[in-house]
Parts: C-alpha cells; sequence; structure tokens
C-alpha cells in the first residue's frame, strides 16, 4: 500500500530548497535546465538534484553510490534519523518553510537513464588542466580548455578517456568518449549536440563534425566572439531541431558556419546545417560553408602544423 504521506513529501517538497535550508548552495556553473548541482560550504558534500517520471524530487551523491533517492533518503543520510522523526522533519515542509530559502525554477520530469548518465558525468573531472590524449595524439593545447569558452565542455574519465557532453533541451542527454583507437558515447544516453558556452556579444557560430574538430577550429583561428557545436558524425532525427535552435539564439547579424570534413558525409552534414539555418528564419544571419584545404578535416589540418603552440590563422577558403 502507498503511504500517502510519504509520496506527498517526494512529490510535493522540493528537495533543492529543503538542501538550501540545510546549508547546501546551487553552483550554476554545473547546473543547468532539468539538473541543480548542489555544494554543502562544509565538508563539500556534491548532489545532484533531479525530477523523475514519476513526480518525484531525487538526488544523487557525487561521492557516494549509496547515497541517493528521495527527499526521505536524503534526510535519514545526512541526520541519521529514523522514519517516525523524518516524518516530523518534513511535515511543516507541506505549508510554508520553517526559515527563508532561495526559489528555484521548476524542474521538469526526467528518465532514469539521463539520471545515470548525469550522475556518471558528474564524477569526472574537468580537463581544466589539460589532457593528455588531446595533447599528444590531438595536438590540441592544453590551455585552451582553460578558456572561459570551453570550461567544463571537456572532462577526463576514470580511464584517462576525453570525455565530451551532449546537449538537448532538457539539459545533458549524453557524452561522446574519444581515445586512441576508440570512440563511444554514454551508455543509456542520447546523441544531442556538443556545445562550447555562449556569451552576448557573439557573432559567429560555426558547426562541426565532432568536438575534437571544433576545438581545432579554434586553434587554427583564434576568435574570442565565435561558439561551437558538434553534431557527433551522422545525425539522428532530433538534432536538426536543436541545431536551428542553436542558430536560433545567436544575437543578430550574425554569421552561421558549417565547417565540416572536406569529403561527402562533411557536404551531407552542410546540407543538414543548411535547412536548419532556413528553418531558423532569421533574415538578419547570414550562411557560409567552410572545408580544411589539403585536409580530411580541421584537426588532421591542425597535427600538420610545423608547431600546433604557435599561434596560426590562414586564410580559409569558403565553399559555394
Amino acid at each position: 500500500m502507498v503511504d500517502s504521506e510519504l509520496e506527498s513529501f517526494k512529490t510535493n517538497i522540493d528537495l533543492r530548497v529543503y538542501a538550501a535550508s540545510q546549508g547546501y548552495e546551487l553552483s550554476r556553473k554545473e547546473s543547468w535546465s532539468g539538473s541543480s548541482v548542489m555544494r554543502h560550504p562544509v565538508g563539500g558534500d556534491k548532489v545532484i538534484i533531479k525530477r523523475g517520471v514519476d513526480g518525484h524530487y531525487v538526488y544523487f551523491s557525487v561521492r557516494d553510490d549509496r547515497d541517493n533517492g528521495s527527499i526521505i533518503d536524503f534526510v535519514q543520510h545526512r541526520q541519521r534519523l529514523s522514519l517516525g522523526t523524518v516524518r516530523k522533519e518534513l511535515r511543516p515542509w507541506m505549508g510554508q518553510p520553517p526559515v527563508p530559502v532561495p526559489t528555484f525554477p521548476s524542474l521538469p520530469r526526467t528518465e532514469k537513464n539521463r539520471m545515470k548518465v548525469e550522475t556518471a558525468y558528474a564524477r569526472m573531472k574537468d580537463a581544466v588542466t589539460g589532457h593528455p590524449y588531446l595533447e599528444r595524439e590531438r595536438a590540441l593545447p592544453g590551455a585552451l580548455l582553460t578558456l572561459d569558452r570551453f570550461a567544463g565542455r571537456v572532462r577526463m574519465d576514470d580511464r584517462g578517456n576525453a570525455v565530451f557532453p551532449h546537449f538537448d533541451a532538457e539539459g545533458l542527454s549524453g557524452y561522446e568518449i574519444k581515445n586512441v583507437g576508440f570512440t563511444g558515447f554514454a551508455s543509456g544516453g542520447s546523441k544531442a549536440l556538443w556545445l562550447s558556452h555562449e556569451f552576448p556579444d557573439d557573432n559567429r557560430l560555426v558547426f562541426c563534425e565532432s568536438a575534437i574538430d571544433a576545438l581545432s577550429h579554434a586553434v587554427l583561428f583564434p576568435d574570442n566572439r565565435v561558439r561551437y557545436s558538434s553534431i557527433g558524425g551522422k545525425p539522428n532525427p532530433l538534432q536538426p531541431e536543436l541545431v536551428t535552435a542553436a542558430i536560433a539564439r545567436m544575437p543578430a547579424d550574425s554569421e552561421i558556419v558549417s565547417a565540416m570534413d572536406a569529403d561527402a558525409d562533411g557536404r551531407r552534414l552542410t546540407d543538414v546545417v543548411r535547412e536548419a539555418f532556413e528553418l531558423a528564419v532569421r533574415q538578419d544571419l547570414r550562411f557560409t560553408v567552410e572545408e580544411p584545404l589539403g585536409f580530411k578535416d580541421w584537426n588532421d589540418q591542425l597535427r600538420e602544423r610545423p608547431n600546433p603552440l604557435l599561434p596560426y590563422r590562414p586564410e580559409v577558403p569558403s565553399v559555394a
């Protein structure tokens, strides 16, 4: 039999608000639509809070696989209370919170697979000091990942793989995994778009086939007003809509660039971006195409430089 009071606690008490009353603070840098990351300043406890398809607010501890569940579990793990005492603790929250707390926008309901993906991703390290595979094999300078544009957009898992998060309208949907001779994707995740950070004065959006190609393009043609995105190879049916949405977010009078591989597959991806551009119906934007000159992709071009760490900005031919 379902305990109606416990169900009400799980559904009607915003776990983020309760956590805030216990001293937890929202990490805006690590949070996105559909997911809130909160840390406690004492001890560094870090939890991810989402909302399940059943309407329950749920959390996952980044540090302890056993520390997860509903607000009931959150209270029991931290205060070591019996279920009866937990009821007494949470009953006031069915009315007005007993202490002043911040307000949060509503969390959309999230499937369990996405929660699993996000928890695994949150445990990975930001590659802020560089990444051995990206530097040694792909000639991408470690300093690139320290830029605000790419902060948190490349991580490293416990096997040393480079990890590139994909985002859809609800937030993190999955992540690509790259290493020498290996390409994979998050178990239970879905491919969307890898995205750099977006800033209000940006005036270019460059789409590439892979995140590594996008990072390579950023090294080859440095410009602090450029956003980057990658599709991750052959697109699925949901990705064109995400491309259109990314285009629609651009400031007025911006340039949209399709910078795919110089082969048949790359040109098919350019057609996808071109159609998405037309669906955005933005008369103030312009669409251009770039291809690497004499190379299959931008990373090939980067690696063939005499010294990849030297400043370099050649002319890039436009393709009609």
